[in-house]
C-alpha cells in the first residue's frame, strides 16, 4: 500500500507532467484550409505550377495566412523535416541578436564598431572607419567599395577593420556579408555567448525550432551572414513573429520598436520600381514591392512577409533568378488573398493536394554552391552574394 509520503511525491511528477506538457511550446504551426482563410486553393495551385515550370529549381513552400498554414509543397527528396540551408536569410536572424542586445542594454545601434575591437584594430584607424557605428553594418553601408573576404589563416575581424573604407560610413549602400558577421562577433563580446547560444532561448525554442545548425569563424563566432540550417516551417515561423511584431504566445519575443526599424527602408539601393532589390534596405531585411518585407538568401531562399494581406511565405530553392522567382508569388499569390473566408472548395482543395503529392526535383538538377572558408558547409553565392 502506498504511504503518505510516497503519494504526495507521485502527486508532484503528476502536476509537473502535465504543467510542462501545458506549457510546453507547439512544434508546429495549426493548419487550416486555403479558403477559410480567404485564400482560393486555385491560386495557390496556379502559383505551385507556375513556380514548378518556371523556377529552376523549387525545394520547398509554405503559406501561412491569419496564423494558419494553408498550403505547403515540398519537391522530392526535400521533406517538411529536413533541414535546408538558408544562406543570406542567415542574416535576418543575426539583425534579431543584434536588437535583443540592444533591448538588454547590452549596445546601442549608435556604438563606433572599434570600441568592441581594440585588440583587433589597426595602430592607426582611419576617420572613415572610426566613425563607422553598428547602425553602418546592419543597413550594409559600411563605406566599403569593395567587401572583405574572409580566409581560414586570418582573423576575420582583424581582416574587417583592415580593409579599406574608402566613403563616409552612412552614405554608400554595398551588400556586405562580412559586415553581419561582424555584428555576430560584437554578440559575442557583449553578452559572451554566440548569436546561436544567444538566440537559442530567446528565439528558437520559444518558436519551437529544434537542434538549428549553424557554423562558426575560426576564431569561434557563429558565421552571421549565412549557413543556418532550418526546416521550410521554422522559416515561416520567423516570418510570422515579425507580422506579430515580435509577439508569440502572449510573450513578446523581440520588441516592436526594433522590428519596426528593421523592417522599415533605413537606407536607399536603387531607384527601379519594378526591382524588388531597389526598394530600400532595413536591418539585414530588404522592402520590397506590394509593401512587403523579406529576409533571403542567393538561389531563392525566401523569408516575405506580407503585412497587408497577414500573410508569411516561405520558400527554399536553387534557382539563378530571385527576381523571377519573385515575379511569379506577386503575379500568381497576390490577387488570391481576400478579406473574408471563402466557400470551401474541396474540388479546388483536392486539385491542389494532388498537383502537391507529385512535385519533385528534376533529374538534371545541379546544386549552384560554393565552398565557404572556415566551415565543411557550403552555401549557394551569386555575384552579389545575396
Amino acid at each position: 500500500m502506498m504511504n503518505a509520503h510516497s503519494l504526495i511525491h507521485r502527486l508532484r511528477l503528476i502536476f509537473l507532467f502535465v504543467a510542462c506538457t501545458a506549457y510546453a511550446e507547439p512544434r508546429n504551426l495549426p493548419r487550416s484550409t486555403p479558403e477559410a482563410q480567404g485564400i482560393s486553393s486555385a491560386a495557390i495551385r496556379t502559383f505551385v505550377e507556375a513556380a514548378n515550370q518556371n523556377v529552376d529549381t523549387m525545394h520547398s513552400f509554405m503559406l501561412v495566412r491569419h496564423g494558419y498554414v494553408v498550403a505547403e509543397a515540398w519537391w522530392k527528396p526535400q521533406t517538411a523535416e529536413m533541414p535546408h540551408i538558408m544562406n543570406s536569410l542567415s542574416k535576418s536572424f543575426t539583425s534579431t541578436a543584434v536588437g535583443l542586445a540592444v533591448a538588454e542594454g547590452k549596445l546601442s545601434v549608435d556604438d563606433p564598431v572599434l570600441k568592441f575591437f581594440p585588440e583587433e584594430a589597426p595602430a592607426q584607424p582611419t576617420k572613415n572607419l572610426q566613425s563607422m557605428r553598428v547602425r553602418d553594418l546592419l543597413t550594409m553601408s559600411t563605406g566599403h567599395q569593395t567587401e572583405p573576404k574572409f580566409v581560414v589563416d586570418a582573423p576575420w575581424v582583424q581582416t574587417f577593420l583592415s580593409h579599406p573604407v574608402d566613403h563616409k560610413p552612412g552614405t554608400h549602400f554595398m551588400y556586405n556579408s562580412a559586415a553581419t558577421h561582424v555584428q555576430s562577433a560584437i554578440v559575442r563580446k557583449v553578452t559572451g555567448e554566440t548569436v546561436l547560444e544567444y538566440l537559442r532561448p530567446r528565439l528558437f525554442e520559444p518558436l519551437g525550432i529544434e537542434n538549428p545548425e549553424w557554423g562558426s569563424s575560426p576564431q569561434g563566432n557563429t558565421l552571421g551572414g549565412w549557413g543556418v540550417m532550418l526546416r521550410t516551417e521554422d522559416v515561416a515561423k520567423f516570418g510570422q513573429l515579425y507580422l506579430q511584431k515580435g509577439l508569440w504566445n502572449g510573450k513578446q519575443l523581440v520588441p516592436s520598436s526594433w522590428i519596426e526599424q528593421a523592417t522599415s527602408r533605413q537606407v536607399s539601393n536603387g531607384s527601379d520600381p519594378t526591382k524588388d532589390w531597389d526598394q530600400g534596405y532595413g536591418f539585414q531585411f530588404w522592402r520590397c514591392r506590394h509593401g512587403a518585407f523579406r529576409g533571403d538568401g542567393a538561389h531563392g531562399q525566401f523569408c516575405i512577409v506580407l503585412s497587408e494581406q497577414d500573410a508569411v511565405i516561405a520558400i527554399t530553392a536553387n534557382t539563378r533568378d530571385m527576381q523571377a522567382q519573385l515575379n511569379i508569388v506577386w503575379d500568381n499569390l497576390l490577387a488570391g488573398f481576400q478579406s473574408k473566408p471563402l466557400p470551401e472548395n474541396s474540388v479546388e482543395l483536392s486539385k491542389l493536394k494532388a498537383t502537391v503529392s507529385h512535385l519533385a526535383v528534376p533529374e538534371n538538377h545541379v546544386d549552384l554552391v560554393l565552398k565557404l572558408p572556415g566551415t565543411s558547409k557550403t552555401e549557394a553565392k551569386t555575384p552579389a552574394n545575396r
